[in-house]
């Protein structure tokens, strides 16, 4: 029982005796995602999940006429009605700025997660994530509410990095442009929040 409460108090960051046996024996990548190890975390991650699904919920409500997507093969249709979506979400969030999504608060916490996927020498090749996160080396003038630029490519992030990090409703995605993480609307192509210096 000890061992079990001492495992689950450092459950962000593996630990020396609380995985399984084959875990323990290097035999077993662990794939769950890693527990929030207190409320007020936990607190921080419904705070998150609950902007993010705000800004989706706006996204939705303004999808409309020229913005809804249709079942076409014509780029021009897709691209202008991406381009009707991503004006009407901007016109919506106006007033956006960094930090109402990816909140103060939260930042500390995300860049908590993310180390142990980048930084770590535990069972997560961390070389490897962040050597895939740095391979693409996109030019981008990160701005909140504004386009991401077609001409740049869009960072690959490593299921063991996901894995650290709350789930994203639909199109929203977690990218990197080289340390800082965006959340990025793959439907209207636009940065919605940013945390700089995300990870070293």
């Amino acid at each position: 029982m000890l061992k079990e409460l001492i495992c689950a108090i450092v459950a962000l960051t593996p630990a020396a005796g609380c995985g399984t046996a084959a875990q323990e024996k290097g035999q077993v990548t662990p794939q769950a995602k890693p527990a929030v190890a207190t409320s007020t975390e936990a607190n921080l991650i419904a705070d998150f999940e609950s902007r993010a699904k705000a800004y989706y919920d706006l996204r939705d409500k303004v999808d409309g006429g020229a913005a809804r997507q249709t079942q076409t093969e014509d780029p021009e249709k897709l691209t202008a009605q991406r381009d009707t979506l991503r004006a009407n979400v901007q016109k919506a969030r106006a007033g956006a700025k960094p930090g109402d999504i990816f909140t103060a608060d939260i930042q500390p916490l995300f860049k908590k997660l993310l180390k142990p996927a980048v930084t770590s020498s535990g069972p997560m090749d961390e070389k490897a994530n962040k050597n895939t996160i740095k391979e693409e080396k996109p030019l981008v003038n990160i701005k909140v509410n504004a386009p991401y630029p077609e001409n740049q490519p869009l960072s690959i992030v490593p299921p063991d990095v996901l894995l650290q990090l709350p789930k994203l409703p639909k199109d929203l995605e977690y990218r990197f442009v080289q340390k800082h993480l965006i959340l990025y609307d793959s439907r209207a192509s636009l940065i919605a929040d940013v945390i700089y210096n995300a990870i070293p």
